[in-house]
């Protein structure tokens, strides 16, 4: 094999001089992302050409993952990857609809409602999977002109799949008696998905999926992550942050293969958002795994089907969820005995089910003890039915402790000071470091007084 070593440098060389222009005319504090001059238009050119090369498909041919059922390399029509992992990949598909457009706006929610900080951690990768490819065209021109910055920066990523690689779209079996159309949009939707996953199973730690048609609540990613660490070690398949369709599904990126390849292998048997609920029961994940408030709004007014009138919205949405509280990671222990599938962790996950005990006794307990030491600023704690006062708790302790111990396989602190007591089976504290000048290890509710009627402890919330 011939090596040039002179002309790798001259091309390396170049490459670093295009990326310090193009940091110049990117960064130039005058200069504003639709608004170019001769060098940057110029250097978008280049870049473009550059993206469209075919050794920018070698460089990206090592993230093709063997494992899915693409036999074939793919590249990005804008953008390129991190060198190593983000925190979360943000994946949507979007094709020509015959009434509204709405990805830009998307996007732009998605970068808008982000801090620089979470940015950072996030990708975004854009599937443009219309067949026609003057509107992909168009598209990318559009999405290249307006968000300049992110693409530069790797936060934005877009990719195309030919049709000459998707499976027979025509002829397929009509489950559910849907129309020809029906059959054709949904199945070829499933495929779509199906690349859009396997090209981002290495790009981040976790996976969420939205629609080209949404915007997004302030510090999406800080939330999620709140809601991720919430669960300790806790296996989960899917989590949710929407209760619409596919809009808010997260995933663990190691996860994503082998949903693809579900996705690809039963495309025409059903819609996607019924194919990923199977793909949760299969890997025994039975209840849904839901974060309220919602994070993401579904916006369209027009469906990307046949362009139908679609006012479809989720009644939870939040634009600026404030109360998201960090329930930093806990194991927690009850000796009350909880009703079914109502078990003490579903007070603490900030998901949407609670803990549902049998009627406690005087020096009952429910427990939680930190991963690692915390100094919380406000605690919250609501007992009883969120809809009515049933099921409280009537007379309870709250403390805190030091020095956690295991006793008979159950983790205790050996030191507990009383921060209050319940109200009307509430209580809220805020200011704690006020009185407590060290960080705490456990958090208690001590048990008073025996009531006869079940006890919900329907949320606890911690912020440090």
């Amino acid at each position: 094999m011939r090596c040039y070593p002179r002309k790798a440098l001259r091309n390396t060389a170049v490459l670093i001089s295009l990326v310090a222009l193009l940091y110049v005319s990117v960064y130039s504090p005058n200069t504003e992302t639709s608004d170019y001059g001769e060098v940057q238009i110029w250097a978008r050119e280049l870049v473009s050409q550059q993206f469209h090369s075919e050794r920018n498909l070698q460089i990206f041919h090592h993230l093709q993952n063997d494992t899915v059922p693409f036999n074939m390399s793919y590249k990005f029509l804008a953008g390129f990857p991190a060198v190593s992992q983000k925190y979360l990949t943000v994946g949507l598909s979007s094709v020509k609809r015959k009434q509204g457009f709405y990805l830009l706006d998307t996007l732009h929610s998605i970068f808008t409602e982000s801090s620089q900080e979470e940015l950072e951690e996030m990708v975004v990768v854009v599937l443009l999977a219309d067949f026609d490819t003057d509107w992909n065209k168009r598209m990318l021109k559009a999405i290249y002109k307006r968000f300049y910055g992110p693409v530069l920066k790797g936060q934005l990523l877009v990719t195309h799949l030919e049709q000459k690689h998707y499976p027979p779209l025509e002829g397929l079996k009509r489950n559910f008696n849907d129309p020809p159309d029906r059959v054709y949009f949904r199945s070829k939707q499933n495929v779509d998905y199906a690349f859009l996953l396997s090209v981002s199973a290495n790009l981040s730690r976790y996976y969420i999926m939205l629609e080209d048609d949404v915007v997004c609540a302030r510090n999406f990613l800080t939330s999620i992550k709140k809601f991720i660490q919430s669960h300790g070690d806790s296996p989960w398949v899917t989590m949710e942050f929407s209760k619409l369709g596919y809009i808010g599904k997260l995933y663990h990126s190691s996860s994503l293969p082998q949903l693809a390849s579900f996705l690809y292998l039963f495309y025409q048997e059903m819609p996607c958002d019924w194919l990923l609920g199977h793909f949760s029961k299969l890997l025994v994940q039975v209840k849904p795994i839901r974060f309220k408030p919602s994070l993401f709004q579904h916006v369209g007014l027009y469906s990307s089907f046949k362009g139908t009138l679609n006012r479809l919205k989720d009644e939870d949405f939040e634009q600026d969820p404030k109360t998201v509280s960090d329930n930093p990671a806990a194991d927690i222990f009850t000796d009350i005995t909880h009703f079914k599938e109502f078990t003490a962790e579903k007070a603490y996950d900030l998901g949407t089910s609670f803990f549902w005990g049998k009627n406690p006794s005087a020096g009952n307990h429910f427990t939680l003890v930190f991963h690692n030491p915390v100094a919380p600023k406000r605690i919250l704690i609501r007992t009883g039915a969120p809809d009515s006062k049933k099921d409280i708790l009537v007379s309870a302790d709250v403390e805190v402790g030091h020095d956690p111990v295991r006793t008979d396989k159950v983790l205790q602190c050996s030191k507990y000071f009383k921060l209050g007591s319940l109200v009307d089976g509430q209580f809220e504290k805020k200011d704690i470091q006020v009185d407590i000048d060290s960080a705490l290890s456990c958090l208690r509710i001590f048990v008073s007084q025996s009531q006869e009627q079940w006890v919900i402890i329907h949320r606890i919330q911690i912020w440090i």
